[in-house]
């Protein structure tokens, strides 16, 4: 191995609990146990865990060989409180929701290596198909697994791998920038899954305010708005375009209109380009800005005003080759 990149030297790693060892190792969750009684479901979990379990060993081994190199720390990923700072390289190690939470704690000076700790197993998926769902993590956002992480650190450490830049989404709820970019999407909607969300919405050009698309009022299930990373989860399902991973544009979507007037259909869906923004009237009661999933979330209501852009700074992250 050639001589390590200086600006390489401060590695953190942030792995998850895995499902077993959350719910049922430690805290006995009733949801849980109560299918202890059957042993394919518990069999999947166990080894589930199993396999986590050894790509965090793994991860701590090859860094610990390269010690001469580097310094490193591993932490639960729920033990993150605050931005991460003084670090040169993150690895999470777990599926997208790790990754996805680190990221929030990130600006675009520190990039970010994924490891998906428990690929999904396509033959079990297919075994399993009339007992239970045997998924396990699709890491779309990982670009390293445990048969590549060594390779791939090296190319990293050794500056022969240079990280992308994928965009984020800034929003504004009355002209305040929340704290938290999103990484893949966000959805603003109302608080209850079976009520009606209702805004207007439009799209203008950031530097000189002209409207680019007329005033849409819509009655709906939320409003989603997804970056190109972003694009491959909730936004494909929903019927949404697949993006070029390196575009900067968003995209957004109204879910279930109610009734839109004829003449404004083309607009339920669309993108959002460099200089523009899209610009939110809100007005159900209440309203919630869901980040990222259902963890991160921002209560607006009545009036609230909300600007969603790609500002935000990007984030640098390891891909591999494809």
């Amino acid at each position: 191995m050639s001589v390590m990149a200086v600006r390489m030297r401060r590695v953190l790693v942030l792995a998850k609990r895995s499902a077993y060892d959350m719910y049922v190792a430690r805290h006995q969750d009733p949801s849980f146990t109560r299918f202890l009684s059957e042993p394919q479901m518990v069999g999947n979990l166990q080894d589930r865990h199993r396999v986590h379990e050894h790509t965090v060993r793994l991860c701590k081994d090859v860094l610990s060989r390269r010690q001469a190199h580097i310094q490193f720390e591993m932490h639960l990923r729920d033990e993150l409180q605050s931005p991460i700072r003084d670090i040169d390289l993150v690895i999470t190690v777990g599926g997208d929701g790790t990754l996805l939470q680190a990221s929030h704690y990130l600006d675009s000076s520190i990039p970010v290596l994924g490891v998906n700790s428990d690929p999904t197993q396509i033959d079990e998926v297919e075994e399993n198909l009339g007992r239970f769902d045997a998924n396990r993590s699709s890491g779309h956002l990982c670009g390293a697994t445990a048969e590549n992480f060594e390779q791939m650190l090296d190319d990293i450490l050794n500056g022969t791998m240079e990280p992308a830049e994928v965009t984020r989404i800034a929003t504004f709820i009355d002209g305040v920038k929340i704290d938290t970019p999103a990484l893949n999407d966000i959805l603003i909607a109302h608080p209850s899954p079976a009520a009606i969300s209702r805004c207007s919405f439009s799209i203008e050009k950031q530097s000189t305010e002209e409207l680019l698309i007329p005033v849409i009022h819509s009655r709906s299930s939320g409003l989603r708005i997804s970056t190109a990373t972003g694009s491959t989860a909730a936004m494909k399902s929903a019927g949404g375009t697949v993006m070029p991973l390196l575009s900067s544009k968003l995209q957004y979507m109204v879910r279930e209109p109610n009734s839109p007037h004829p003449k404004y259909t083309s607009f339920l869906k669309g993108f959002v380009e460099d200089d523009h923004v899209l610009q939110v009237d809100w007005r159900s009661r209440k309203g919630i800005i869901y980040v990222d999933g259902s963890h991160l979330c921002y209560p607006i209501s009545f009036g609230s005003k909300i600007g969603v852009s790609n500002c935000a700074p990007p984030l640098r992250i390891f891909w591999a080759q494809k």
